[in-house]
């Protein structure tokens, strides 16, 4: 097995160039889909892409369905009565349709759908609250697309997503994704506004009192723009390419540090690491830092359907990689990749964590839906869920230059085995990826217009 050089190794250890590109991207501040953000947080990725001395660098521009944020209120009537107007308290969730609701509130608890077959008809007609979290010792994890369309289905008229970690922070994250708006109005909201609405409905329904109405009032606009990859190529040119790819947009509200600035970063370091051994690579390494992720996979999607899909030898993405310095990678089932990781974090006697479900949350999935081998990889922590992420707390002072440096010797060394040791990843079927998607998901792509896969 290719080892990379110990020079290699130091070098990506006290390097600041990932962490300085992470400082510029963090500081454009609004990087969402579409926006002038988005734009020059990929210029700045081709910049960093040139500076590294990597070839080939520039902009793929594509279309995608935008969407503006206005303002959004939550109003509680009832026994207690509370407006939450502000940006820190209620916002509407990416893809949510434009109006207002008024309604009953009915607590779905996680989202489970042992809970929402528990609240049975009680939605028709509700407005329904979902938390943020998935119960420890659950077989996936569910996303929040799959608790929106869950509520919808059973005649829910709004959703309601809270936190479930406190610090009064708001989650937001795409609910339409290619069928544009979505059917019901939707917002995010703190840990601690989600509890209380959750009390007041659970003390109604013991008590036989009052139970309290909620109204949602979302201002939104949901048109068509533009977005961007920056792409750049390092080692041989070949056909054939390992890919390595993050994605560099974020939302709206943050900096996008974790999620996905530093993906980004460490896609850039990677290739000047690699750029220093270019002549050992077998196989050229194509870098994309993809645009519109958040809003339903726009970028990888055009860059999967704008390249011959035999030229694609496996993809890594990063996404949510600099929490510690303990990698997770989400497999998908290709073992082939799963064993290289392993391999890299027996040499570096490292913590490793693998799974190998299927799923269509993060740019791999553009890629594994065609069967092409491809893994997501991320970092672990103490926090459940996303952490800080798609809060307005995503900031880089909750990151440390050590992990990111950490995380970028593991994939500089991963990448560089699969490109320069001739390792075979066999592609899968479509109908093999296809049948082994969980139910849950199926529902979730069919009803957010990206079930890829004829009837």
């Amino acid at each position: 097995m290719t080892e990379l050089p110990d020079r290699v190794v130091g070098d990506a250890r006290t390097s600041d160039f990932g962490w300085t590109l992470l400082t510029d991207l963090t500081d454009i501040g609004n990087r969402m889909a579409g926006s002038t953000g988005e734009r020059r947080g990929a210029e700045r990725m081709v910049e960093a892409f040139e500076s590294a001395g990597l070839r080939n660098a520039g902009l793929d521009a594509f279309e995608i369905p935008g969407w503006w944020r206005g303002d959004s209120e939550l109003v509680v009537s009832g026994p207690v009565e509370r407006r939450h107007g502000g940006s820190h308290e209620t916002i509407a969730l990416p893809g949510s349709p434009s109006g207002d609701v008024t309604a009953p509130i009915v607590d779905v608890g996680d989202g489970t759908e042992r809970e929402f077959e528990a609240v049975g008809r009680r939605l028709d007609g509700a407005i329904a609250v979902a938390s943020s979290r998935t119960p420890d010792g659950h077989s996936r994890w569910i996303h929040r697309m799959e608790k929106y369309v869950n509520a919808a289905e059973r005649g829910a008229i709004g959703f309601v997503f809270r936190n479930h970690l406190e610090g009064a922070l708001p989650p937001t994250g795409e609910i339409g994704y290619h069928e544009r708006p979505g059917p019901i109005p939707a917002v995010g909201v703190s840990k601690e506004v989600g509890e209380r609405l959750v009390r007041l409905a659970t003390d109604a329904d013991a008590g036989g009192g009052e139970r309290p109405e909620v109204t949602i009032d979302v201002d939104c606009r949901n048109e068509p723009t533009t977005s961007v990859n920056a792409v750049a190529d390092v080692g041989p040119d070949t056909d054939e390419a390992v890919w390595l790819t993050a994605h560099v947009d974020a939302h709206d509200i943050s900096d996008g540090a974790n999620d996905n600035g530093a993906g980004s970063a460490l896609v850039a370091e990677v290739g000047r690491l690699l750029c220093s051994v270019e002549d050992d690579l077998d196989t050229r390494v194509h870098l994309v830092a993809f645009g519109s992720e958040e809003i339903g996979l726009w970028g990888a999607s055009h860059a999967a359907e704008t390249t011959p899909i035999d030229e694609i030898d496996c993809v890594i993405n990063l996404d949510g990689a600099c929490r510690s310095r303990n990698l997770r990678v989400g497999t998908n089932g290709f073992d082939r990749l799963r064993e290289t990781f392993e391999r890299v974090a027996d040499e570096f006697a490292t913590p490793l964590v693998t799974g190998d479900t299927i799923t269509p949350h993060g740019d791999q999935w553009a890629f594994v839906q065609e069967g092409v081998p491809a893994v997501m990889a991320s970092t672990t922590s103490e926090q459940s869920g996303r952490g800080w992420g798609h809060t307005h707390a995503d900031t880089l002072d909750k990151l440390d230059p050590r992990d990111l440096r950490e995380v970028a010797t593991l994939v500089a060394a991963t990448t560089f085995r699969l490109a320069s040791d001739g390792v075979e990843i066999p592609h899968r079927s479509r109908e093999a990826i296809r049948d082994a998607i969980d139910d849950g998901y199926v529902r979730e792509l069919k009803t957010g217009g990206r079930w890829p896969y004829d009837e």
